[in-house]
């Protein structure tokens, strides 16, 4: 057994809340990969090993709990077409389908490892991801088994929305969802899920989606409120979801339900900084005591970004979160849309996954947007960047 010891933090956030706040001149012990010791470097016990950090900030791993990564192809012509002036709509996604049930399994595996090598080195420790680009029982499923050789936060997403072939029978392609697509999919995933939305999928079809996913197991979580007011968030808060998604359009109601079941408001700012749609109110939802988090929906339509800072300094510029509230979102937050409580924290008993800044504090991730500041990367106590 090996313990290592991370000395000389400058600034040490690990969310405990009987610390009151992050903690100054730092220490921090791993042993079996988890956290076993944090206080003053003064203080520190012994260890088989020490890392001085040189008086920089460690912070929690991002905890990135919604992303698209299961895909091929790319849609930048798109982003040049909305950024003049179309606006986005679901049926893009029709696009990456095609891209993707061409693709290779090779093609898709070098392309999930691509992007989650790529956020690993901005500081992403934990990462959710979806199928929802193969829409066919063998495409959904492929997708799955791949997804899981990189993380075990995978969702089904077969109700992502109706493809070509069943244009005309929407019901059908539902039946085919809940039974056959679901049936080869559910032993690679841990999630259900569904695009409630105008061009996707209406409430009735969303939850006969989610019941069905329960059935076999799956958590579910939703897709709702995206391109506008709808009955996504109060079909996620009606069926006691863990978390619900984009939440861009709320009524007062809205927020009011997120706040009674406690379901997390899962808000993605890369989106809407893609799209030139309005930001989701984040203040108002933190006010009424609704939990919320932070993640990139890094996809190849509406936002292609794998960057946990980068939304953590929109939340703070464009949805007037303070910086300590949304890197909570972004490690804390994102922890608890994913029903996770060894992740996104630094308390004793963690997993010992950290970010080294090359900052003295964690304000530099908003203070100081698009610069590089992931100096270093641990995972269960060892480094991967």
């Amino acid at each position: 057994m090996t313990t290592l010891l991370l000395t000389n933090i400058g600034e040490l956030t690990t969310h405990d809340p009987d610390a009151g706040g992050p903690l100054r001149d730092a220490a921090l012990v791993v042993e079996r990969g988890a956290v076993a010791w944090t206080g003053p470097a003064r203080q520190a016990p012994a260890a088989d090993t020490s890392y001085d950090v040189g008086g920089r900030a460690v912070v929690p791993g991002f905890v990135d709990s919604h992303s698209h990564l299961m895909f091929a192809g790319d849609r930048a012509e798109e982003f040049a077409a909305r950024m003049t002036g179309t606006p986005y709509s679901a049926g893009g996604i029709r696009t990456t389908v095609a891209a993707t049930r061409a693709a290779t399994d090779e093609q898709l595996a070098a392309n999930l490892t691509r992007l989650t090598e790529e956020m690993r080195r901005q500081g992403t420790t934990t990462v959710e991801v979806k199928s929802g680009y193969g829409l066919t029982v063998r495409d959904e499923a492929r997708a799955l088994a791949i997804a899981r050789q990189v993380t075990a936060e995978t969702t089904f997403l077969g109700a992502h929305v109706v493809p070509p072939e069943y244009a005309d029978d929407p019901g059908g392609y539902v039946d085919l969802v809940t039974g056959p697509m679901l049936e080869a999919c559910a032993p690679y995933a841990r999630w259900v899920d569904a695009f409630c939305e105008t061009g996707a999928f209406d409430a009735d079809q969303a939850r006969a989606v989610l019941r069905a996913g329960e059935a076999k197991g799956l958590r579910g979580r939703l897709h709702a409120n995206q391109l506008g007011p709808g009955p996504g968030v109060q079909l996620a808060c009606e069926l006691g979801l863990t978390a619900v998604d984009h939440c861009t359009y709320l009524s007062a109601e809205d927020v009011d339900a997120l706040a009674t079941t406690g379901t997390t408001a899962t808000l993605l700012p890369g989106v809407e900084f893609s799209t030139r749609s309005p930001y989701p109110d984040a203040r108002a939802l933190l006010d009424a005591g609704v939990q919320v988090a932070l993640a990139s929906d890094c996809n190849p339509g509406s936002c292609y970004t794998s960057s946990m800072p980068l939304c953590i300094a929109l939340a703070v510029r464009e949805m007037r979160m303070s910086p300590a509230e949304a890197l909570a979102a972004a490690t804390l937050g994102g922890a608890r849309a994913l029903g996770r409580d060894d992740v996104g924290h630094l308390r004793v008993g963690a997993a010992a996954d950290l970010v080294v800044l090359d900052a003295p504090s964690y304000l530099h991730l908003a203070y100081r947007p698009g610069v590089p500041l992931v100096r270093e990367v641990l995972v269960a106590g060892r480094p991967v960047t």
